[in-house]
């Protein structure tokens, strides 16, 4: 059986708040955090590119 290994955002710090990510196969990426580990956002790499650069746009 193939293990998963969800990769921790540098940004997560050392604090037990923290996210995590899995990449997919077609520029699939999964999105979990530490709170809440059986939630799992999908979406892919354009879209969260997107989401990234809206928010620190609105810095």
């Amino acid at each position: 059986m193939h293990s998963i290994e969800w990769q921790k955002s540098t940004h997560s710090g050392d604090g037990s708040n923290c996210v995590y990510v899995l990449g997919g196969p077609a520029d699939v990426i999964r999105l979990r955090e530490s709170d809440a580990p059986d939630t799992v956002l999908t979406t892919t790499t354009d879209r969260l590119r997107h989401l990234i650069h809206t928010l620190k746009s609105a810095r």
